[in-house]
């Protein structure tokens, strides 16, 4: 029968309280569908806080678990849906992280990923407020299912590996996510145009965007499921951000399975197990890889 997963496009108001209390009416509408595992757009909670750089904004950040683990636990439980929630986590004075927390279908927190990537371009300032996730090139203890930073979960329906935005441009990221069991890649995602540049470059951003993401699909033989943030958010002094949409799950062959406009929307779609095997026993590109030759690959640049 396979796997139904529901992506919740949205746009985002001012009051995080808000923005909470939709995300969980619209998982709640998911699961109604038949959605197992719901996963939110990245930051949700409040507008996209890093075009610009304010000491102030740190108020937006959350302990882990803190109330919105917990309103979305009561829900997960209730209605025994696993959930993906990107948010701004608090972990300690003066350290804060993009963090994505995994919820299973008993309400349990599974436990979370801390964005590795971390962008600093025009109006997406994300260096100023988040500490990147940890990376070592020596054993520091990891459990099953963890490498170096990246992650994956065994929720009661799948087994899935969640990055986020910025992370979803790097071929590594996919590929060491996969290589820990995931069926699924949950990329939440806060993506937009700069206005000024739409008309000359809109359309090839967000082919891009949804291209290089299909590419991991197939190179890896998994699912992946991408929800964005929609509509425009004003900052002083620019011209702001249109966050574009266009949410979409594809599958291990980079077909769309199920995709959105630039609307608000839950993207649901089924997820087919038996499809990861199938194309993997015929494009077995996981058993060919010259493991014993990628090591450059680990060095900044080779000239």
């Amino acid at each position: 029968m396979g796997l139904r997963i529901a992506l919740i496009q949205m746009q985002v108001a001012e009051d995080p309280a808000h923005n909470l209390a939709r995300a969980l009416e619209k998982i709640d509408a998911a699961a109604q569908q038949g959605a197992r595992v719901a996963c939110l757009p990245e930051l949700f909670r409040s507008r996209y806080f890093c075009q610009s750089e304010d000491t102030q904004k740190f108020d937006l950040a959350e302990p882990i678990p803190g109330e919105s683990t917990e309103a979305l636990a009561k829900l997960a439980a209730k209605r025994e849906i696993a959930i993906v929630a990107s948010l701004f986590e608090k972990r300690a004075e003066g350290v804060y992280h993009n963090t994505a927390v995994v919820l299973d279908a008993d309400g349990r927190s599974l436990g979370t990923y801390r964005k590795m990537h971390i962008p600093d371009d025009p109006l997406f300032y994300e260096k100023y407020y988040f500490t990147p996730g940890d990376g070592h090139f020596d054993y520091h203890g990891e459990r099953p299912g963890e490498a170096n930073g990246f992650k994956v979960w065994k929720t009661r329906y799948a087994t899935i590996g969640v990055l986020i935005c910025w992370d979803q441009w790097y071929p590594e990221a996919a590929r060491i996510t996969t290589l820990l069991g995931a069926q699924v890649l949950f990329y939440p995602t806060a993506i937009g145009w700069h206005p000024a540049e739409k008309d000359e470059w809109g359309a090839a951003q967000v082919e891009a965007w949804r291209t290089i993401q299909r590419a991991h699909a197939i190179a890896n033989g998994v699912y992946v499921a991408s929800p964005n943030r929609i509509g425009h958010e004003d900052e002083p002094g620019t011209s702001g951000i249109t966050f574009f949409g266009h949410s979409f799950i594809a599958d291990p062959f980079g077909r769309y399975v199920a995709e959105a406009g630039e609307r608000e929307e839950i993207v649901i779609a089924r997820c087919d197990p038996a499809l990861i095997e199938s194309v993997r026993r015929n494009w077995p590109f996981l058993r060919d890889r010259r493991v014993d030759a990628y090591g450059p690959i680990l060095s900044r640049y080779l000239a």
